[in-house]
């Protein structure tokens, strides 16, 4: 290989004899804009495949003899199915045969990122190329915090976003449903984030949708580590994105957590967590507040009022706006699913703290 990329520049050279100048690199946000159209695009061809020849589709891309379970990814198979495995590479090796299956079908894996390395490694969010020692301006996404509740798991941002001294903006969402049993919440650098994010939410779907079951929460918490440890190389430049995974996991009957660092390592946290730049304040309440066994009222009121303190003492947090209207995302997921609360009844809660406060006369 390095043979073939010290050949490439002296044939070049030699057909021909005006060096042409190379042109710029193009802006992040250009290439943010046409890895998403590539993307969206590469979706509408699975999906049109899959509804002219779904059977052929599936065959192909099983996985040759992979167990049910396996470490961190355990599948529930539906009752009176056969597990995937039994006889799948026989079945592969005759789809790839097909004419009918084409391409697409026969490189796709289960994984949807995977399969975007192997043929659009260029629409991947965390392989862009920067010029070296520059590093954009770019908005920065704050303080998020998770807990555990009876029944459940509970995750909260809030919604400002800062660029150096500046805000840069107001209405940022920072928490979004990965799948109907788990949610994520991101700070580091913003639009890397949600770019991280879209591509977990899509690679769940494609997993499901090709496998016909889900996969585990462990699974699920492995595959956003192994994301994050693609975005190394942007990290390493300033660019950070540092997720914070919570879930519903069916095996324990429990709502977990999950931290990660900047290399995709995993770490699953007890009681509660918290990330981003109000971190430290946030989690300081957190252990003042929570106790076991709160309700799901109770838990969403102790998330509210952790982030007003976070937002207290770190400018980059955004806290309760009553002026705009502007609350935090919070996210609840149990046994039913996950579901976003309310704003009414954020700002109900977050007025009842205002008002304790206001009433105690307390100045921190």
């Amino acid at each position: 290989m390095a043979a073939q990329e010290q050949q490439q520049p002296q044939s070049r050279d030699t057909e021909t004899e005006v060096d042409v100048p190379e042109a710029p690199p193009a802006a992040p946000e250009a290439q943010a804009s046409d890895a998403t159209q590539g993307v969206d695009d590469l979706l509408d061809e699975i999906d049109g495949v899959l509804e002219s020849n779904a059977e052929e589709f599936v065959r192909g891309l099983r996985p040759k003899g992979r167990p049910v379970s396996g470490p961190g990814q355990t599948m529930y198979c539906p009752a009176g199915a056969r597990p995937p495995g039994i006889g799948m590479q026989s079945r592969r090796s005759a789809a790839m045969q097909d004419p009918s299956t084409g391409p697409l079908a026969t490189q796709a894996t289960s994984s949807f990122t995977e399969h975007l390395q192997r043929s659009r490694p260029e629409l991947l969010p965390f392989n862009q190329t920067l010029p070296a020692g520059t590093v954009p301006s770019s908005p920065h996404a704050t303080t998020i915090v998770a807990l555990t509740y009876a029944g459940g798991v509970l995750m909260a941002g809030d919604r400002r976003a800062t660029m150096g001294n500046v805000i840069a903006s107001r209405h940022i969402e920072k928490v979004f449903p990965a799948d109907q049993y788990s949610v994520l919440g991101i700070a580091g650098t913003a639009g890397l984030a949600i770019d991280i994010t879209r591509l977990f939410q899509v690679e769940l779907e494609h997993y499901e949708k090709i496998e016909g079951t889900l996969l585990s929460l462990v699974g699920k918490a492995n595959r956003l580590g192994a994301m994050i440890r693609g975005n190394l190389p942007m990290a390493m430049q300033g660019m950070a994105v540092i997720p914070l995974f919570a879930g519903f996991d069916h095996v324990s009957g429990t709502g977990r957590l999950f931290s990660y660092d900047v290399t995709g390592g995993r770490y699953e946290e007890q009681e509660h967590h918290s990330v981003g730049s109000g971190s430290v304040f946030a989690r300081g309440a957190l252990k003042k507040l929570w106790k076991p066994n709160l309700s799901e009222e109770q838990a969403v009121a102790v998330a509210v009022e952790a982030l007003y303190d976070a937002a207290d003492d770190d400018s980059a947090t955004g806290g309760p706006d009553p002026v705009r209207q502007l609350w935090p995302v919070v996210y609840t997921v149990n046994r039913a699913g996950n579901r976003r609360v309310p704003e009414r009844d954020l700002a109900a809660i977050a007025g009842a703290i205002v008002e304790s406060r206001a009433i105690a006369g307390r100045e921190a």
